[in-house]
């Protein structure tokens, strides 16, 4: 059963701005290193951004510069504020526990960076 509900994607232009949210629910975030991680098809799911237990970030190089990732332990909440976007950056993303993964939401599309 999903934990994590995912949302806010959309098509974009390319050098845009898209804030994505994952909804955890009941599920206490806040005991746990989260991360953003995206697949595109055929391709590994790869952890893009992760925020660790006491609010230290860190990036994978293709997103470094250009997302934020921010939690919200009152609101059992991650985001994922991406400026900057580019076309590389199309896939489903997904939000979950940074090494132990549980059962992954339905992600959020970033369709298209035209």
């Amino acid at each position: 059963q999903a934990q994590f509900l995912e949302i806010g994607g959309a098509e974009v232009q390319s050098g845009g701005s898209l804030r994505l949210s994952c909804l955890a629910g009941a599920f206490p975030i806040a005991m746990y290193e989260m991360g953003w991680y995206r697949r595109v098809p055929g391709q590994a799911r790869e952890l893009v951004a992760r925020v660790d237990t006491s609010d230290r970030k860190n990036y994978g190089p293709p997103v470094e510069g250009r997302f934020t990732i921010s939690r919200d332990n009152a609101k059992n909440a991650i985001y994922l504020q991406m400026d900057d976007v580019k076309p590389e950056d199309t896939a489903v993303y997904s939000c979950n526990i940074v090494g132990s993964a549980i059962s992954w939401g339905p992600g959020t599309q970033v369709p298209k960076v035209s």
